[in-house]
């Protein structure tokens, strides 16, 4: 789809901003669960190596958890080195960092000039190269219902403000469903009637005599 507007290159740079960053994300979501992984393999194996030496158990079994538990350390090791988040989580911030500021021109500018178009280009050019065919279709799709949800969000909100400053929002509906469960029940307390004196000691004589 051509981009031939200045509001539809930003709308289009934020999205494609937005599923950079959705994509680093993830990366490092993956990244420290494996990192976390390997800390506590590495902290069960310590702990099993130190019962070992104060217990002076020497079972094959004993033996040989200690030299499992670090193998599968270092295979989880160099499985991330060899998926390489790091490196691309780098890309990705990198190509997030260029959309940014090509962004921040094509705010300033109030029409498209060739200059805009430049850099324009050279983004997508980016983020292209940052993601697989895959993962865009995968990043862009959540990108665009987020932005679809905080603008959705954004007409509401002032939609009421001009409510309010119109005077056609009401009390009941500026309260939250806290508030409102809250003020219900003031007036649930209210609406009790008042308990007679003289009730209450009979009540209590007969409870007495019942005993």
């Amino acid at each position: 789809m051509i981009k031939d507007t200045i509001e539809d290159i930003r709308a289009d740079l934020k999205s494609k901003r937005d599923a950079l960053l959705i994509g680093h994300q993830n990366l490092k979501k993956d990244s420290d669960d494996w990192n976390k992984a390997i800390i506590i393999i590495s902290l069960i194996s310590g702990l099993a190596e130190s019962i070992k030496m104060r217990l002076e158990l020497k079972g094959a079994g004993w033996t040989l958890l200690p030299i499992i538990l670090s193998s599968i350390t270092a295979t989880m090791a160099s499985l991330m080195k060899f998926r390489n988040f790091n490196q691309r989580m780098e890309t990705y911030l990198q190509s997030a960092s260029l959309l940014t500021n090509t962004l921040l021109k094509a705010r300033n500018h109030k029409d498209v000039d060739e200059d805009l178009l430049t850099e324009y280009n050279g983004s997508l050019e980016k983020i292209e190269t940052a993601l697989y065919p895959n993962e865009r279709k995968v990043f862009l799709k959540q990108a665009h219902r987020n932005l679809i949800e905080i603008m959705s969000q954004e007409i509401r909100y002032y939609d009421k403000i001009d409510k309010v400053n119109n005077h056609e929002l009401s009390d009941d509906s500026s309260l939250s469903s806290d508030e409102k469960i809250m003020d219900e029940s003031k007036h649930r307390t209210k609406a009790l009637p008042p308990v007679e004196e003289s009730k209450v000691l009979q009540i209590l004589e007969e409870g007495e005599e019942n005993l």
